[in-house]
């Protein structure tokens, strides 16, 4: 039985200068906004399979003071599979006339890739995630940024680097030094991971500071 969408878990960011809520957008959603100033643009971040939408709060909080605000919905039993088009509702009713980002972990950067073919977005981020085989973006002009954990056991790096092929040509692959496929959200190990040889806040910091270069690099 899955449990409740919750703020606050595990998702603390020394000194970000956000705050967080929880919204109905054809269901719950996760809003991590910047406080010291209107945001300029919006992130839709679909989570991973099984993934409770708060395990990736943090990023919402790391993201917020570069004018980030961050829309996390909860997906049909947790299968972003199931509303791969969720990006469309959510950021109509919780981010209207602001430029919009989308992205996934695992399986939700799958979904997120499908909806990104078909709708006007301003960029596509893919942590541990890459594009399906009938999904092709590589005629598409807007930023990419994909993120590979050296150590990932459950995407495998071939099909990450493999899905290049399908991306945008000037999209960046950042390897994440000793991370694994879990380092990416805030749910515990998984089975059929890596094994990590740094610590996960030596891997976030990482991973925060690649998505803050993306975002500030956004016109």
């Amino acid at each position: 039985m899955r449990g409740p969408v919750m703020l606050g878990q595990d998702a603390a960011v020394a000194d970000a200068p956000s705050n967080v809520r929880l919204a109905d957008a054809g269901g719950d959603v996760i809003v991590v906004e910047p406080t010291g100033g209107a945001a300029r643009v919006a992130f839709v971040l679909y989570p991973g399979g099984l993934v409770r939408p708060q395990a990736y709060e943090w990023i919402g909080h790391a993201l917020a003071a570069h004018g980030v605000r961050t829309l996390i919905p909860e997906m049909p039993l947790d299968l972003a599979v199931l509303s791969a088009d969720r990006a469309g509702e959510v950021a109509e009713a919780l981010a209207p006339g602001l430029p919009v980002v989308v992205g996934g972990h695992s399986l939700g950067g799958a979904m997120a890739a499908s909806y990104a073919a078909d709708h006007d977005v301003s960029g596509l981020v893919l942590p541990a995630a890459y594009p399906s085989d009938s999904t092709d973006l590589s005629g598409e002009a807007f930023p990419v940024v994909s993120l590979m954990a050296q150590h990932d056991g459950v995407a495998d790096a071939a099909k990450v680097t493999g899905g290049l092929d399908r991306l945008p040509g000037a999209t960046r692959l950042i390897t994440v030094d000793g991370a694994v496929h879990s380092f990416l959200g805030r749910y515990g190990p998984q089975d059929g991971d890596g094994v990590p040889t740094v610590e996960r806040a030596e891997a976030e910091a990482a991973i925060t500071g690649s998505l803050v270069e993306f975002f500030e690099a956004l016109a």
